[in-house]
């Protein structure tokens, strides 16, 4: 990483500050490819509002110098929404011994400098503080291969996420909705979980 470059792990109300810098870099990143995300940013705020109501969550941010150029968020699953839980519910899982791994975003200028194995480290380390895990989680979108928004150069990330030791379950699946670029309305997506079983 470039000698400026510093992670940092932040929780609670110590996140207070970076909000709006966070909400914008999620707004930004989102538009891309698989998600195509319309957002805006008085919802950013609010759901990363839960990051700073639970003690147990945890934002783990990319800096260079003073700027937020990436982050990575992660909370115990039994603080997430139903949509998220039910599958693991269905399957039988303890939702208290599931730590899931929310999302990554990061400036595409400091991509391919190894944050993204950093954002991984650091939020399993997290989930090792607290204990008690058995499982590490997170979801991705499930775009078809045609999609219209599609780029030619476009490479999934299923590589990365196995060399860090999760595997596709597609059993464990839900259903979100947002709108996606150039849309009206919201429509449904299909998520598919990965799984990291902790030893």
């Amino acid at each position: 990483m470039a000698k400026n470059m510093r992670i940092e792990r932040w929780s609670g109300a110590a996140l207070e500050p970076f909000i709006p810098e966070l909400a914008r870099l999620r707004i930004e990143v989102f538009r891309d490819f698989p998600y195509l995300y319309d957002g805006n940013i008085d919802y950013e705020k609010k759901y990363l509002q839960t990051y700073i109501d639970c003690p147990e969550s945890v934002i783990v941010i990319a800096f260079d110098g003073d700027t937020v150029v990436g982050a990575s968020t992660a909370i115990p699953m039994k603080y997430e929404t139903d949509e998220l839980k039910k599958p693991f519910i269905e399957q039988g899982y303890d939702l208290g011994e599931v730590f899931y791994c929310s999302e990554s975003v990061l400036n595409k200028a400091y991509r391919g400098l190894g944050i993204g194995v950093k954002f991984f480290e650091q939020r399993e380390a997290h989930a090792e503080e607290l204990g008690g895990f058995k499982h590490i989680c997170f979801c991705c979108v499930e775009r078809p291969v045609d999609h219209p928004r599609r780029p030619a150069d476009y490479v999934p990330l299923d590589q990365f996420w196995n060399k860090r030791g999760y595997a596709k379950h597609p059993e464990l699946n839900t259903i979100y909705s947002w709108k996606d670029l150039d849309d009206v309305d919201e429509t449904p997506k299909p998520m598919t979980f990965w799984l990291k079983n902790e030893r």
